[in-house]
C-alpha cells in the first residue's frame, strides 16, 4: 500500500476479510507465510503497533462517559501528549462539536461511529484500519463516515485499509482495490483500470435531433471496429472494439449529425465484483 492510499479489501462474508484484517494486527497467527506492516509483525513489534489506529465494527465505547470522557480516557491509555486539546481537535474534525458533554449512550449509530474514528485517530497513526465502517448505518451517515475517510486521505495524507462488502461505498473511496473469495485474493487492481478494462468499451452518443438517428446508425454501421449499435428513442448504445471514440463523434459530425453528448460507459466496480465471484464459484483462477 502506498502512503496516503484508501486500500479496499471486498469480500462477501466468510470470505476472510476479518480474519486477514486480524492477521495484520498481530491478533490471530497465520498458518502460514508472514504478514507485515510498515516492516514489521504487530503481534511482536509494539513500537511500530503504536503507529497503526483501528476500528473494528465494535466502536469501543463507554455508553455511560461523555464523548469528551471518552476520548480523554483513551488518550490517556495511548499517553497522547497535551491530550484536552487533542480531544478538541479530534471531536472537531469529526463534526461533533457541541456534544462533547453528552452521554455516548444517547448517540445515534453514526454519531458513535464518528467517535470511534476519532478514538482510533487519537494517537496519530500512519496507518488506519477500518472494518465494515459503514455497516449498520443510514445513508446520511454513511455519507458522513465516507467523507471523513477522504479527508483523512486528503488532508492529512494518511493511509487507509478499509475492509467492506458496501460496493459503492469502495467506489467511491478506494484508489485500489483487492477481491477475496474463500481465502484466497482473485483479483488487485486500481478502481479505475478495474472498471475501464476489457476487450470492448461501452460508447453512447445522444443526438440534438432524433430525426437524425437513422442516418446516425447508418454511417456507425459502416465503420470498422465497431461490433453493435443499439438505439434509444435519440441515444444510441456503441459498443467499440478498436476504434476509439473520438473518431465515433468525428464521424458523425463530419456527416452532419448534430450530436449533444458522448460518454464512455465503464462498468461499475458491482459487475467487476459479481464477475470474479462468479469465476472463483466455477473454479476459474
Amino acid at each position: 500500500m502506498e502512503k496516503g492510499e484508501i486500500f479496499g479489501y471486498l469480500g462477501p462474508n466468510g470470505a476472510g476479510k476479518t480474519t486477514t484484517l486480524r492477521i495484520l494486527l498481530g491478533l490471530l497467527s497465520a498458518a502460514s507465510g508472514s504478514a507485515t506492516v510498515l516492516g514489521a509483525d504487530l503481534a511482536k513489534d509494539d513500537a511500530t503497533r503504536s503507529r497503526v489506529g483501528v476500528l473494528m465494527e465494535n466502536n469501543g465505547l463507554y455508553d455511560q462517559l461523555t464523548a469528551r470522557e471518552n476520548l480523554v480516557y483513551y488518550a490517556r491509555l495511548y499517553e497522547v501528549s497535551r491530550p484536552l486539546d487533542r480531544v478538541t481537535d479530534l471531536l472537531e474534525f469529526v463534526g461533533l462539536t457541541g456534544r462533547e458533554k453528552d452521554l455516548v449512550g444517547n448517540f445515534s449509530t453514526g454519531m458513535k461511529r464518528k467517535l470511534g474514528i476519532a478514538r482510533a485517530l487519537l494517537h496519530r497513526p500512519e496507518i488506519l484500519f477500518l472494518d465494515e465502517p459503514t455497516s449498520g448505518l443510514d445513508p446520511e451517515a454513511q455519507h458522513m463516515v465516507r467523507e471523513l475517510i477522504l479527508r483523512l486521505s486528503q488532508a492529512e495524507s494518511m493511509t487507509v485499509f478499509l475492509n467492506s462488502h458496501n460496493l459503492d461505498e469502495v467506489q467511491r473511496t478506494c484508489s485500489r482495490v483487492a477481491i477475496l473469495h474463500q481465502g484466497r485474493i482473485r483479483a488487485l487492481d486500481s478502481v479505475r483500470h478495474l472498471t475501464s478494462a476489457g476487450r470492448k468499451t461501452g460508447f453512447s452518443v445522444t443526438l440534438a435531433d432524433p430525426g437524425q438517428a437513422g442516418k446516425a446508425m447508418d454511417i456507425l454501421s459502416s465503420l470498422e471496429g465497431i461490433d453493435e449499435v443499439a438505439r434509444n428513442e435519440n441515444v444510441l448504445g456503441i459498443m467499440l472494439v478498436s476504434v476509439p471514440p473520438h473518431e465515433i463523434v468525428a464521424a458523425l459530425v463530419g456527416n452532419g449529425i448534430l450530436v449533444e453528448e458522448a460518454r464512455i460507459q465503464k462498468r461499475s466496480l458491482e459487475e467487476i465484483y459479481l464477475d470474479v465471484m462468479r469465476q472463483a464459484e466455477g473454479g476459474v483462477a
